[in-house]
């Protein structure tokens, strides 16, 4: 069983051109799923709609129903939260290639006098080899500002600050509050400040490419802006991969520590 964990992954994970990531067909997502248990590979899973997010392991793939077993948690609080999820969305890797899935329709089972889910084989899995494609959250214990800025009446500019949601080397996800006005798709923001961790502001062009809602935990609306970058200062795509790249090994490190 795995205990609870911070991991900095969040549902959902957006990208660039999904589809032609996607793996279909049972045979090829079957193969992938065990891998992810013979590599003992840790996934991070992320119970929606209340966002708890849990460290896990595939178990087992089942042969005679359509059905993957997953590791429950040592918290009861992150096991409610399965039992009354919508989906889980998983995310894992496997031989240095990004893999994410989502599983419906859990059910608490016992596995050798652990607590684990059985859900429903997903009908798709993204495999992401290009690793500047795929996002990473940014965890909540590390907060990141964007700053939109606002031509005042008198002709001063001033910036709206809003949290970094993710990033990746094309762009950035932006919590927006419900009915928000500002930020609408196809809308470009020149000048743009990207407040990088230990750095000054990176000025940017951002346009915005989707604006999602989602339900929070306490009953309220909120909005997630997915911006892309359209201009970066020269070395900004390099501040960016920096600052990504150190994610990563902060991720890997809590990897090791919990496995």
């Amino acid at each position: 069983m795995t205990e609870p964990s911070d991991a900095p992954l969040a549902d959902p994970v957006r990208y660039d051109d999904e589809e032609k990531y996607l793996v279909h067909g049972e045979h090829a997502i079957r193969q992938i799923l065990q891998s992810l248990i013979e590599k003992r590979a840790l996934v991070s899973g992320c119970a929606m709609p209340r966002n708890h997010t849990f460290p896990t392991s595939v178990v087992e793939v089942l042969d005679d129903e359509d059905a993957v077993l997953i590791d429950g948690s040592a918290s009861e609080a992150i096991n409610r939260s399965l039992d009354e999820a919508t989906h889980v969305t998983c995310v894992s890797r496997l031989d240095r290639i990004h893999v994410q899935f989502r599983l419906y329709g859990l059910q608490r089972v016992q596995k050798d006098g652990q607590v684990a889910f059985r859900a429903e084989l997903p009908d798709s899995i993204l495999r992401l080899q290009r690793r500047e494609f795929y996002r990473l959250q940014v965890p909540v214990t590390q907060p990141m500002e964007c700053g939109i800025p606002e031509r005042q009446p008198d002709g001063e500019t001033t910036y709206r600050k809003y949290r970094v949601l993710d990033i990746s080397g094309g762009g950035i996800a932006l919590a927006v509050q419900a009915g928000e006005p500002t930020l609408r798709p196809y809308k470009e923001f020149p000048g743009s400040l990207l407040y990088l961790p230990d750095g000054g502001p990176l000025c940017v062009r951002l346009m915005v490419k989707s604006l999602h809602s989602q339900l929070n935990q306490n009953g309220s609306e909120s909005w997630r802006a997915g911006c892309q970058f359209t201009e970066l200062p020269r070395g900004g795509d390099a501040l960016i991969q920096r600052y990504i790249f150190r994610l990563e090994r902060q991720r890997s490190a809590r990897e090791r520590g919990a496995a």
